[in-house]
């Protein structure tokens, strides 16, 4: 029998799943995303195969992401105008399509290199809608309060399609051929379609349409200039995301050049990596949101394992190292993911996930030929190296400008931590109780006054005193409250 804290530790890891329009969309992404990672692997593999070229695979990689790079506010906009969940069933319907074309071409022996690289592309003109529609929507389903733990939980379930996806693909292109794997990801969006035709829209939460399309490009990109939190979140995932996230460049080359396996090598070693975000995910669904810190702190974890990763002597240590990247993976992107969702008002968010999908995959048509170049120029160890490198610099970066944004605001508002009440005069009633404001005067400030003549003073603007206002100035995250806070407990120091 699980204990107490057990049974508290599950509830919070799965709570968006008592939503029962989540639990239907959850269950066909879960088994669709499986499909994905198969095509997605036998596409790269069948590259390199045909090549030999690191810069050829970051080429097909890079050309599915190119709409999403040049088009992909146009796909959030188009989300905000005609709604998210009308919106799904055509992507995910075209989708399907599209795999059952590399399907039949595969399977009766006419697929060919430029017909991978058009196919790739056609794929990225669906993503590039399907991709804002589908992270705005989990919101929709699931509403504030579970957003994060549902993006997570969403994290989660694409990174365990990671760990088997790969793994069998890598084994039924050994066995039977790389057709198969295409054909079984067609018939998995079967499954997405029917667990989006079983959610009950009247149990949706939609966020108001936009009722034009003209402006509303240049609105959203005014919109995130003007907030720190998506500006800054956004910029850190278009670094990480451009050169850290190539696996599917670097990946290949590490199993059939470093260790010189074959496709099963490839498919275990991105297994690997998926194992390990599962893992990595399930602790962070049950952490709470701890704000741009805690996101620039994970990015520079997340780049030293990539670095060890890309020194790894043997194949069993990079399997291991691969765990923590998965991990390192999935708490990164889920701690963005949910940063942007909560701090972006309801009628931007679409088009505020267009840029989210533009900053994480829209930049590989720039970071997979660069990454798979210096691959094929130097060593696949160099462009696993490059973007360990870049994760680690733009985490440290973020980290000194947070610190000196503190330090400022630190100087521009000092308050003291605990102040002393003097006596009361002969013509002053002695204090009792809390100290009451002067109706009319500023209210900067509540205080309180406790035992010992300690005076309990909590700044205007934080959690707890009843004003407005109150939220980490550091970082604009909900979740991240009191950190500012000054109040004097008495007799035992300042709370933290």
């Amino acid at each position: 029998m699980p204990t107490g804290w057990a049974r508290d530790t599950l509830a919070r890891t799965f709570s968006s799943l008592k939503i029962r329009n989540y639990r239907y969309y959850f269950a066909g992404q879960s088994i669709s995303m499986i499909g994905t990672w198969m095509q997605s692997v036998t596409q790269s593999w069948l590259v390199y195969t045909l090549t030999r070229s690191g810069f050829d695979v970051g080429l097909v990689v890079a050309l599915q992401a190119l709409p999403v790079l040049l088009l992909g506010p146009v796909g959030g906009t188009l989300a905000d105008r005609f709604g998210k969940y009308r919106m799904l069933f055509w992507t995910q319907g075209m989708a399907g399509v599209q795999a059952l074309a590399l399907a039949v071409l595969d399977l009766s022996g006419h697929l060919e290199l430029w017909e991978l690289y058009l196919l790739a592309c056609s794929l990225g003109f669906i993503k590039m809608i399907d991709n804002p529609t589908r992270q705005s929507f989990i919101i929709e389903m699931v509403g504030r309060d579970q957003v994060r733990n549902a993006v997570t939980l969403n994290t989660i379930s694409n990174n365990a399609a990671r760990a088997i996806g790969p793994a069998v693909a890598g084994l039924l292109i050994a066995a039977v051929g790389s057709g198969w794997c295409f054909l079984i990801n067609a018939c998995s969006f079967v499954c997405v379609l029917g667990g989006l035709a079983a959610i009950r829209t009247g149990e949706l939460s939609p966020a108001e349409r936009a009722t034009r399309l003209r402006g509303q490009l240049s609105e959203g990109f005014r919109y995130v200039a003007g907030q720190p939190v998506l500006r800054n979140s956004l910029l850190l995932m278009a670094v990480v995301g451009c050169l850290t996230y190539e696996f599917q460049t670097t990946l290949p080359l590490m199993a059939g050049d470093a260790f010189g396996g074959n496709s099963a090598t490839y498919g275990f070693l991105t297994a690997f990596m998926g194992l390990g975000a599962v893992l990595g995910g399930l602790v962070a669904a049950g952490r709470r949101q701890r704000g741009m810190r805690a996101l620039y702190a994970v990015t520079v974890a997340f780049g030293g394992v990539v670095l060890l990763a890309a020194l790894a002597p043997s194949e069993l240590a990079e399997e291991l190292a691969l765990v923590g990247v998965g991990a390192g993976s999935v708490t990164f992107s889920s701690l963005t993911n949910a940063a942007l969702q909560l701090t972006a008002e309801p009628r931007m968010r679409g088009r505020v996930m267009s840029l989210w999908s533009v900053a994480f995959q829209g930049t590989t048509p720039i970071g997979g030929p660069l990454v798979g170049f210096i691959a094929g120029q130097f060593g696949a160890r160099y462009g696993l190296g490059t973007g360990a490198v870049a994760a680690i610099a733009a985490g440290a970066l973020g980290l000194a400008s947070y610190r000196r944004r503190r330090r400022a605001q630190g100087r521009r508002h000092p308050v003291p931590r605990e102040l002393t009440v003097p006596a009361p005069g002969p013509r002053e009633p002695a204090a009792t109780g809390p100290a009451r404001l002067v109706p009319g005067a500023p209210a900067p400030a509540r205080r309180e006054l406790g035992a010992g003549g300690k005076l309990e003073l909590a700044a205007a603007g934080q959690p707890g005193t009843g004003v407005p206002g109150a939220e980490d100035r550091g970082t604009g995250v909900p979740g991240t409250e009191g950190r500012d806070a000054v109040s004097a407990v008495a007799g035992a120091g300042a709370r933290p």
